[in-house]
């Protein structure tokens, strides 16, 4: 897909999120909303994932570490034709299959439960090895928000990562400086975070995580990349894209009413309309 193209996704993306948050009257929308375009790009450029074969045993891997963020992941798996798109709208309903956070083989394209934060670069290293010693080319993706990783789990994954020159691995970490209870800096201070992980053995890449471009160089150095695994560290803005949403950590989580719906759904198609 060229950039247009993708643009023209995020916005959908976005859309869906806001729609299904809004019906739901729960969920989380800031950090949804910032990782739009890390996923978009991958799944539709990047990773090496059928729609209509998910178990196909030379995929690419991907692992959604920040569970609580799976309306951006559910409306990507739609948009991919994984399920059909109007389930988008039981999102946390009773007897729904997109739950909260994601639940394995719930819908085609969720490998691992996941909801508990600083657990998902555990298992995309575990994966990342395994696919190493069985000598197959699988690639492994994991997304991590930054108030995650200030979970110690997180670290010792990533020293075990460097340890076994996991080359297969990338992960990335949706840096838009808040979390549930403010700003991280505040929280637990997390900087400098690229420092941290070039000292763990890591190839570190910092971009604008909302810039198609930079996204893609990022990723392609990644694949290129040789006995090391690689961190993509995106600056983001929490809420991006919907005016009243964006940099409030009061977004992490709670759904619109239905005239926000409607406006951040009017504010989104006309950015991409510019």
């Amino acid at each position: 897909m060229e950039t247009s193209d993708l643009k023209r996704v995020a916005a959908d993306v976005r859309i869906e999120i806001i729609k299904m948050l809004g019906l739901a009257g729960s969920g989380h929308p800031g950090g949804s909303l910032s990782s739009v375009e890390l996923l978009v790009s991958l799944y539709f450029k990047h990773m090496k994932y059928d729609p209509k074969n998910p178990k196909d045993p030379d995929r690419d891997y991907f692992i959604l570490s920040k569970g609580h963020v799976a309306p951006v992941l559910y409306a990507i798996l739609a948009q991919l034709h994984c399920f059909p798109e109007e389930e988008l709208c039981t999102l946390r309903k009773e007897g729904s299959r997109l739950q909260g956070h994601p639940s394995k083989d719930s819908v085609p394209g969720i490998e691992v439960s996941t909801g508990s934060l600083g657990y998902g670069l555990s298992i995309a290293a575990g994966i990342a090895v395994g696919a190493k010693r069985a000598g197959k080319s699988n690639r492994v993706y994991v997304l991590m928000g930054d108030g995650e990783q200030q979970e110690g789990s997180v670290w010792e994954a990533a020293m075990a990562s460097s340890h076994f020159k996991l080359d297969n691995l990338c992960a990335i970490v949706d840096n838009n400086g808040l979390q549930i209870d403010g700003p991280t800096k505040e929280v637990m201070n997390i900087q400098p975070l690229a420092d941290k992980y070039k000292s763990f053995g890591w190839n570190a890449i910092e971009i604008d995580g909302h810039n198609l471009d930079e996204i893609d160089a990022a990723y392609s150095k990644a694949k290129n990349e040789k006995n090391k695994p690689t961190v993509v560290i995106a600056k983001t803005i929490k809420g991006k894209g919907v005016s009243f949403m964006e940099n409030l950590a009061e977004w992490h989580g709670k759904a619109p009413s239905k005239e926000q719906v409607e406006k951040a759904i009017a504010e989104i198609e006309k950015s991409v309309s510019k």
